[in-house]
């Protein structure tokens, strides 16, 4: 069980560096457009997603039971995965708002923490998850 387990984040892996290359593709860009940056945001949102459901793989993978974004993002801090576990929390808390991009206040704080240290820290995870293949 714990092979197939193993194969699962590998994969899930793979989805993960897809996503991640789209998002990073849409954060190098210069000058976005509002309708460019809502599609960053979106790109932000399921590359989150695919981020803690590949932490919770790898880490059932090594024997550690996880079922829900707040207990993986803790684990994988706990366990050295992530550094930063309070930005990983902010970006599970967040992920929900950012559709509500029709308040330009909101909308631009969204960008700035998509393009800035919510970016930073999924590229961080991608390169550590990276290592251990």
């Amino acid at each position: 069980m714990e092979h197939l387990k193993e194969i699962r984040w590998r994969q899930r892996y793979e989805n993960l560096k897809r996503a991640y290359a789209l998002y990073q593709e849409g954060v190098q860009k210069k000058e976005l457009n509002r309708l460019e940056k809502e599609g960053l945001i979106q790109r932000f949102e399921y590359t989150f997603e695919l981020s803690w459901k590949t932490l919770k793989d790898y880490l059932e993978g090594k024997g550690i039971a996880v079922s829900y974004p707040r207990d993986v993002i803790k684990e994988a801090f706990a366990t050295g995965l992530v550094t930063n576990g309070g930005i990983w929390m902010e970006m599970l808390e967040r992920r929900n708002l950012l559709s509500h991009t029709y308040d330009e206040t909101t909308f631009n704080e969204a960008f700035m923490l998509v393009s800035g240290p919510f970016f930073r820290a999924i590229s961080e995870l991608v390169e550590k998850l990276g290592t251990e293949l």
